[in-house]
């Protein structure tokens, strides 16, 4: 990979979005690991949990048939949740962990609880020890799902990041203490390389308006159950995505721009950067800049050599959502804009299909002074479907 000062913008690629069956209510997913979960052989895909109009969480849950373009019910989830997380287990089975129930910052759950798709419905399992929203999730080799920092309410009222983690056993449903990270943080991502866990970004919070983003990285050891501090990114990143391009490799875009509004230098174009991290190396490489910044989306792929990213804003206050789509092309380090959704979100669920397809759903369309009512955050209840190959 090869860095660049400007992005490398290729002609669109061949695809159409096409409307899907609506959500049955409009919704947001704000967290890394809350969106859409693949069932079965692709076929069906769960969305449950995330946050409504007012900002609370959801008990919703339902699951999209894509033969028939349409969402059914799936059982409510019995915890309404947002910055929650949702891990499939290899039984294809799917954890909920965690999260928060209100519109603001306040106590988080302990509860988890697991769906059964062939019976369509959610059952409590094994609580966690410590209450966290906004952690990370990943399925580790053996079965068992690690969950590591996230938020908490300190006995103050603050908000405090955490460095634990646990393991959930899912022969036992039960949970255990995994070692802690090396630093606190919360709104991380988590990815799954080969005989291990990626954890970067994120922020911890010190009480200021605009918490600085983090630029520390770390890999998790699930044989030994250790963490061991790995190569920096280039830059902070929050609210930003990342997606494994191979078993060793882990693409990062974006991320909500440093500076703005809490102090210090701001910088818009810093949304453009993308970094590739090598396991091998533990170091990561900045790649191509995108042709357009973006944060609170979704990275999905890749699918023939190419990861997509589709939608996003710079900011969670006054802004319309993007309707711009991009891919990543890994052999050419080299990005391409490529059809654009109907309905500009961002905050929104989004799965990668079989034969390379691609479906995103709900989501926020506008909020603050970019809404209709500054007080009143506007969110959609629609899905759109990437059909490759069937382009203009």
């Amino acid at each position: 990979m090869s860095s660049s000062t400007g992005p490398a913008v290729a002609a669109s690629p061949a695809g159409t979005w096409t409307a899907g069956g609506d959500l049955p209510a409009a919704a947001c997913w704000l967290g890394q690991h809350d969106g859409a979960v693949v069932l079965g052989g692709g076929d069906r895909v769960l969305v449950a949990g995330g946050a409504g109009p007012s900002g609370a969480g959801l008990t919703l849950s339902t699951v999209y048939t894509v033969a028939a373009k349409t969402w059914a019910p799936a059982g409510a989830l019995n915890a309404a949740r947002r910055l929650h997380s949702l891990t499939r287990l290899a039984d294809g089975s799917v954890l909920a962990v965690g999260g928060i129930a209100g519109p603001s910052a306040g106590p988080g759950l302990v509860s988890a609880e697991l769906y059964d798709p062939d019976a369509g419905t959610w059952t409590p399992t094994g609580s966690l020890a410590t209450a966290r929203w906004g952690h990370a999730a990943a399925l580790l080799p053996d079965g068992s799902v690690l969950v590591a920092g996230g938020s908490t309410v300190r006995s103050g009222g603050t908000l405090a990041a955490l460095r634990s983690a646990e393991r959930y056993d899912p022969d036992s449903g039960t949970w255990s203490p995994a070692a802690d990270m090396t630093d606190a943080r919360t709104g991380h991502t988590a990815v799954p390389l080969d005989g291990a866990v990626l954890v970067c970004g994120g922020v911890a919070p010190v009480g200021t308006a605009d918490d600085a983003a983090l630029a520390f990285c770390e890999l998790y050891d699930p044989a030994h159950d250790s963490w061991a501090p790995t190569g920096s990114l280039g830059r902070g990143r929050r609210h930003h995505a990342a997606v494994a391009l191979s078993t060793a490799t882990v693409l990062i875009t974006g991320g909500t721009a440093p500076g703005a509004p809490g102090g210090g230098p701001f910088d818009p174009f810093s949304q453009r950067g993308a970094e590739v991290f090598d396991k091998a190396g533990g170091r990561w490489t900045a790649v191509a800049d995108m042709p357009s910044g973006r944060a609170f989306h979704r990275a999905l792929g890749p699918a023939a050599g190419a990861a997509l990213l589709p939608g996003g804003a710079a900011t969670d206050r006054d802004e319309a959502g993007y309707r711009s789509v991009v891919t990543y092309d890994v052999s050419g380090d080299s990005w391409a804009v490529a059809p654009g959704l109907a309905t500009g979100r961002w905050g929104y669920a989004a799965a990668a299909l079989s034969g390379g397809s691609v479906l995103v759903a709900g989501g926020v369309t506008r909020s603050g002074l970019a809404a209709a009512d500054p007080g009143s955050t506007e969110l959609t209840a629609t899905t759109e479907v990437l059909a490759p190959g069937a382009g203009p």
